[in-house]
């Protein structure tokens, strides 16, 4: 049975009179005064003392464990002790995660959380600290839509945590948080002028990167695994069934982002381009582990490679050849926008300037959600209102021209 035990006094009974009355024991002034005992829900026994005067705090503390455990909310205080450090690097370990997110969480866990967190059990974080903590990753000028997703991160793992009755809530939820939000950025379009002059200004055996990137649409991991067997020149099309990516320093094999597999138009000007770079560099055949370095090989004829006729690793070559190619083509302080995502969006644009539909577009680009194709390159669709304003004056026009081939349209 619950109750509070008073540990400096006890009740004893006169043996002369049968009167109870209190005397001191021999904790008298020694620590707390009040011990709350009980039950948890699984029968064992559990304590919280108070000190001389608390009494009523005592009392309440009692009235909530137990009004908990007939609610089920009950939660054992030793799990919330766990460190957030322990308790982060086991939700990391337990994700479906690939190898290669699970690597990039790991690292923001390490430089963005842990230094923050490290000294802070489960149970401690409350909503004063999450706030804290995004105050001090915005004054280290971390960008807002990074900021955003280390929030997420967080958001997850406490998450876990009241899922494991570790925690009854999550601090990242309560009001007084302000929540990052996502900056939506507007792409910068590369023109076809400056697609030209960086593939000039490429070494000729990275030059194929441009036709890769800005006629099929391919990311930069994908530009390196693409085999010349994914041409299928009776279809005309381009089957993107893999990527070429790094984890833990290591070149392998794997499908593209989010294994998402998929075909694109394969123009035909971009396949002359292909057989000119194929007879000059011809394929080379190499044999990576699939997903991850302990993965089973996979042979695979490529058709780019580096100098050494290995694979390509991104961090190499955007600082030995990209980066350069672009100084040379007249780009001196090359952005982020720079990169070999810019062929990719120029691809997009060139589609949604001729007028290929938002769905379409995303297909060829791998996206799952059209919507977000529309939402990263809204932008570029302004175009569309030239040819609605050509469509409709033809259409005027027609009205007023007899023999118009509108005019029999509206005669039907």
């Amino acid at each position: 049975m619950a109750h509070i035990q008073d540990r400096w006094y006890r009740k004893v009974v006169d043996p002369v009179d049968g009167k109870a009355r209190r005397e001191r024991t021999a904790l008298y002034g020694k620590g707390d005064r009040y011990k709350v005992r009980y039950l948890d829900p699984e029968g064992r026994e559990r304590s919280k003392s108070f000190p001389d005067r608390k009494k009523k705090d005592a009392d309440d503390f009692l009235i909530a464990v137990e009004n908990d455990k007939r609610e089920g909310k009950y939660l054992d205080p030793d799990r919330a002790r766990m460190g957030f450090v322990t308790f982060a690097n086991q939700w990391v370990d337990s994700q479906t995660f690939d190898y290669t997110t699970r690597e990039r969480i790991s690292g923001r866990l390490r430089v963005h959380l842990y230094p923050f967190f490290e000294r802070k059990s489960l149970g401690a974080i409350k909503p004063g600290e999450v706030q804290a903590w995004l105050r001090q990753l915005q004054d280290r000028a971390v960008s807002v839509n990074y900021r955003v997703l280390l929030f997420t991160h967080l958001a997850s793992i406490l998450n876990a945590a009241v899922d494991d009755k570790r925690i009854l809530e999550n601090p990242c939820h309560a009001r007084s948080i302000t929540r990052p939000q996502v900056e939506q950025k507007r792409v910068s379009v590369w023109s076809g002028s400056r697609a030209s002059a960086v593939q000039d200004a490429l070494p000729d055996r990275f030059k194929i990167a441009v036709p890769m990137g800005a006629g099929c649409g391919l990311r930069q991991g994908e530009v390196f695994g693409l085999s010349p067997d994914d041409l299928d020149r009776e279809a005309e099309v381009v089957n993107v069934l893999r990527q070429i990516r790094l984890v833990g320093n290591q070149p392998v094999f794997a499908p593209p982002k989010r294994g998402k597999t998929r075909s694109a138009p394969l123009a035909s000007a971009v396949l002359r381009e292909f057989d000119e770079y194929m007879e000059q560099f011809p394929p080379t055949t190499l044999t990576l582990p699939w997903l991850h370095p302990e993965g089973d090989p996979v042979t695979v004829r490529v058709i780019m490679v580096d100098e050494d006729g290995g694979a390509c690793r991104r961090g190499a070559f955007n600082l030995r050849v990209w980066r350069p190619a672009l100084i040379r083509a007249g780009i001196e302080s090359p952005t982020r926008d720079d990169g070999m995502h810019a062929l990719r969006h120029l691809f997009a644009s060139v589609l949604l300037d001729a007028g290929e539909s938002i769905k379409a577009v995303a297909e060829y680009l791998g996206h799952s959600d059209p919507g977000f194709t529309l939402r990263v390159y809204t932008h570029l669709l302004a175009s569309s209102h030239d040819r609605t304003r050509r469509a409709v004056d033809a259409f005027i026009d027609g009205l007023h021209d007899p023999d118009a081939p509108g005019d029999g349209l509206l005669a039907a």
